[in-house]
């Protein structure tokens, strides 16, 4: 079974995973690191720059007794011309599973349709599941509970982060309200797949709308990898919709800020609201750790 995109999981599977992951944060916490995957390998295969990704599928498959290796794709032979099907049956035929961050989810894809194995999207240009896995985590960590809750989320609306994370909202029986300028709502596809779910997903922009109700508010950064060369553009354009401490006013008394990370101080999010006391962003960082080793674990049991 493959995780390439979130709906690649039901709702119940969806709570299944959030369950392990918060078993095993509360087991690590007083020193329980039981090896469920001893002697198992992780293939991660990069061709874009990461920090958490890497750092939490490494020390992951550690903790729970497995190894992992890094592929830089400019070092592999993919670099001279094989094709992401080969290698996914080669590597497949090596590890138990294969994690690739890459920039075209066709490629991924491709990868897959090659591999044996369970393959995880480490994110790629049109979702990023193991965010949202994280991100709800840390939600229902602050709340208690998911269901009922509403997510705003401000900025560019129509990334890979806001695409899984608006679908795994909805499969949790959440509210979403996306906020911004009206070339960045996310593509029909993704709404109704979102709204398949039967919560309630809006488009907005207009704050006080958008961000009504809202028990968190998530914002990502205005330019992606890949849009570097419309730097200028963006900024300009997604200047109005800051989070900074009056936008954040809109939302719930008490209602949390999150940001996937790395953040831009002074651009998406003022630095008064990312070190303030709403701020989750780092939780919600660490949290990547122990949804990607629930992950792991899930897709281990559901492959035999």
């Amino acid at each position: 079974m493959d995780f390439l995109r979130i709906t690649d999981i039901t709702p119940a599977q969806l709570r299944e995973i959030l369950a392990i992951a918060a078993k095993l944060k509360a087991g690590l916490a007083k020193g329980s690191a039981p090896p469920l995957l001893d002697k198992k390998t992780l293939l991660m295969l990069f061709e874009k720059n990461s920090t958490r990704t890497r750092v939490s599928f490494e020390t992951g498959m550690a903790q729970l007794g497995g190894h992992a290796i890094y592929l830089d794709s400019t070092r592999s032979q993919i670099s001279r011309g094989e094709t992401l099907y080969d290698t996914g049956a080669v590597l497949g035929g090596m590890a138990d599973f294969i994690m690739a961050r890459l920039y075209k989810h066709a490629d991924l894809e491709e990868l897959a349709k090659g591999a044996l194995v369970p393959v995880i999207n480490g994110l790629t240009d049109e979702e990023h599941p193991c965010q949202t896995l994280a991100d709800l985590l840390t939600i229902q960590e602050k709340w208690g509970t998911l269901k009922g809750r509403k997510l705003a989320f401000v900025g560019d609306c129509d990334n890979n982060v806001a695409h899984s994370l608006m679908i795994g909202c909805a499969m949790m029986g959440m509210d979403v309200s996306l906020l911004g300028p009206k070339g960045a709502k996310p593509k029909d596809k993704y709404i109704e797949k979102a709204k398949s779910f039967k919560t309630s997903i809006t488009f907005s922009s207009d704050p006080a709308m958008a961000l009504a109700g809202a028990d968190a508010v998530y914002t990502d950064t205005w330019v992606s990898m890949g849009d570097e060369k419309e730097a200028a553009a963006r900024l300009k354009l997604f200047s109005p919709y800051q989070v900074d401490s009056k936008l954040m006013a809109y939302a719930k008394p008490g209602a949390i800020f999150m940001h996937d990370l790395p953040a831009h101080r002074g651009e998406e999010v003022s630095a008064e609201v990312m070190d303030g006391p709403q701020s989750v962003i780092y939780q919600q960082a660490h949290n990547r750790l122990h949804a990607q080793k629930g992950l792991l674990v899930w897709l281990l049991k559901s492959s035999r």
